[in-house]
């Protein structure tokens, strides 16, 4: 397996807002940028797909969700890959028009059920499932069929918490990434799903949520912490080391991470404010450290 690292992109002409407005009430989970301008946001009040562009803050709706959340997301070939949440499912957005291409249903809906983020691979996407131990492997071709993958190994099923959360490549492209947020555990998984726990020394990443490779340096976005840790990992994924932590004023319980212009852009989830549907919500950016 080898999986396809960050896409490059341009650096911007002028000065980015440093702020992007969403709509009230919107509660925004999953970030994805693709090579032009756009940030794409989910909610996860009803699954809308929001686009904001990123030289004005202005945006929309582009497409409407199917009244479950949209969490982790991920772009390729201007596709969007969306993770359903309790939904239970996984959808494949047009991002030209908004429509939807193709929809899976991983696992049955309900509390037991929570497809949290995605990482796209050179023949598929991987979707975590933060309430069971299985990776979902989504075929790029929309016409070929979901393998469950069980993981194994070093991982252990953690009840009640958010388990696999985030996820990512290796750097080397042989393996996934997985962080799961109740222990602060990071680990390696091989194609097969068996898992490994990465050598981090005394560090745990804890409420560990989205996850963003930069060559071999792993970006964790530990949310009610409002911080972004920094690891310099091995080629191969089995060992890192801490190299530094990012706080801002601005965050505010931010969940997942995408990068434009040397900067980083988190959605803040704001956890900690009792949702309402007047409440208000931004993303935010950083300059990559």
């Amino acid at each position: 397996m080898t999986l396809t690292a960050a896409p490059a992109v341009a650096a911007p002409t002028g000065t980015l807002p440093a702020t992007i407005t969403l709509p009230s009430g919107f509660q925004p989970e999953g970030i994805a940028i693709g090579d032009k301008p756009f940030a794409y946001f989910g909610s996860r009040v009803d699954g809308d797909i929001y686009r904001a562009d990123l030289r004005t803050g202005a945006g929309s709706v582009l497409s409407e969700g199917p009244g479950t959340a949209s969490l982790g997301l991920k772009i390729h070939n201007n596709r969007l890959y969306v993770a359903g949440g309790a939904g239970g499912d996984a959808r494949v957005i047009d991002l030209r028009t908004g429509r939807v291409l193709k929809s899976y249903q991983l696992r049955p809906a309900g509390p037991d059920t929570f497809i949290n983020d995605v990482v796209i691979t050179r023949g598929a996407a991987w979707f975590t499932d933060s309430r069971g131990l299985v990776l979902f492997k989504v075929p790029l071709d929309t016409r070929g069929a979901v393998t469950e993958v069980p993981l194994t190994g070093d991982i252990e099923l953690q009840p009640g918490v958010i388990n696999a959360n985030g996820i990512s490549a290796t750097p080397d492209g042989r393996g996934l990434l997985i962080v799961q947020s109740g222990t602060g555990f990071l680990f390696r998984v091989t194609p097969s799903g068996v898992t490994s726990r990465v050598d981090l020394g005394d560090t745990l990443l804890t409420n560990g949520d989205g996850l963003w490779l930069r060559g071999r340096t792993l970006y964790v976005v530990q949310n009610r912490l409002n911080r972004i840790a920094e690891i310099k990992l091995n080629r191969s994924g089995t060992a890192g080391v801490l190299r530094g932590l990012t706080t801002d004023p601005s965050f505010d319980v931010p969940t997942t991470i995408a990068e434009y212009g040397k900067r980083f852009y988190l959605p803040n989830a704001r956890f900690t404010t009792t949702p309402t549907p007047e409440t208000t919500y931004d993303a935010v950016s950083v300059p990559i450290p």
